[in-house]
């Protein structure tokens, strides 16, 4: 049995490297980064076993993850930390942009005016002051916002 896991140590590394790997990337989606040193160690590790570079012993694997883990870590933290906190903002196109109504109250940009859209009170907010009985249409919705532009001017 000893003799077994001697020799197929540098398989046993492969496979576990790739199953964190698996792990990392499909379960928690880069989520924790710790996991992906692991398992990239362990993948190298084993390739070194493979190929001959490292000694196929027990403590050679140790060091070897342990160091190469290390390095990783150092070096690829920052990184890939930034690439994770760069967020992409992007308008959505709702079904209530271009939704056009006429007001019933004056709107600017307060957000004190109340509009009801499928039975849902939303604060209507322009950053130009529009009067009552004005023409309007929805140009951008945020949550439980909808930004307005008139259309034409007050029918008195």
């Amino acid at each position: 049995m000893d003799l077994v896991l001697f020799h197929d140590l540098s398989n046993i590394l492969l496979i576990a490297g790739i199953a964190i790997l698996i792990i990392e990337a499909v379960i928690l989606g880069f989520s924790t980064f710790v996991l992906l040193f692991l398992g990239l160690s362990l993948v190298l590790t084993g390739v070194g076993m493979k190929v001959g570079i490292l000694d196929a012993t027990y403590v050679t694997a140790l060091w070897s993850n342990s160091l190469v883990t290390s390095v990783l870590a150092f070096t690829l933290w920052k990184p890939l930390r930034n690439m994770q906190s760069k967020v992409e903002v992007q308008d959505i196109e709702s079904d209530f942009a271009q939704e056009t109504f006429v007001l019933a109250d004056d709107v600017d940009s307060s957000g004190g005016t109340r509009h009801i859209y499928s039975g849902v009170p939303w604060k209507l907010k322009s950053q130009q002051p529009i009067s009552a009985g004005t023409t309007v249409k929805v140009v951008k919705t945020e949550v439980g916002v909808m930004w307005v532009e008139a259309l034409d001017q007050p029918t008195e």
